[in-house]
């Protein structure tokens, strides 16, 4: 009891704290909410087509109507979700490079439709989009996949890599 600068009255002992810190409760100083990683951007520029501009307008009217569907059913798990879908699209809205529709078909550019013939006979069809928009499927390559780097700039009867094989630009279109 000694040694602090003040003698504690005897027979009382130390004084009682009855508020305990909330480090050593399990209340949380969060709203509930759930701590969800962001969804990662791409370091490239946002190269898109007017259609992926209203792509992604239209994911951010979606994210906003699932968020505020969220909240109001207090359901904090989709509105952490949704909100985060939000924060992506209104990001990629924000840095998004509309760019102009191709004017010719004498070279590939980005937005240009692309026929190419593999050395063993398939053909493939492409067309050279922003990321977002990309959906390789329906034929949509994104402008940063190996292939439409390698069709970049190239024209009709230029040989290619694609792939394991080899490939001829056999028409360009817009």
């Amino acid at each position: 009891r000694k040694g602090l600068g003040k003698e504690w009255p005897r027979g009382r002992g130390r004084p009682r704290f009855n508020h305990m810190s909330k480090a050593f409760t399990k209340e949380s100083d969060d709203d509930g909410m759930l701590d969800l990683p962001e969804r990662e951007i791409s370091s490239f520029p946002n190269l898109v087509t007017s259609q992926g501009l209203t792509l992604i307008d239209a994911e951010i009217d979606r994210y906003s109507d699932a968020h505020a569907s969220a909240l109001a059913v207090n359901d904090k798990e989709a509105a952490a979700r949704a909100a985060r879908e939000l924060r992506y699209w209104t990001a990629r809205r924000n840095s998004a490079q509309v760019q102009p529709q191709p004017t010719g078909s004498d070279e590939v550019t980005f937005g240009s439709a692309v026929n190419i013939v593999r050395d063993d006979g398939r053909r493939s069809s492409f067309r050279i989009v922003g990321e977002d928009e990309a959906d390789p499927a329906r034929g949509l390559l994104s402008w940063v996949s190996p292939l439409a780097r390698e069709l970049m700039g190239k024209s009709v009867g230029e040989e290619i890599e694609a792939g394991a094989s080899d490939a001829t630009i056999v028409a360009i279109s817009i």
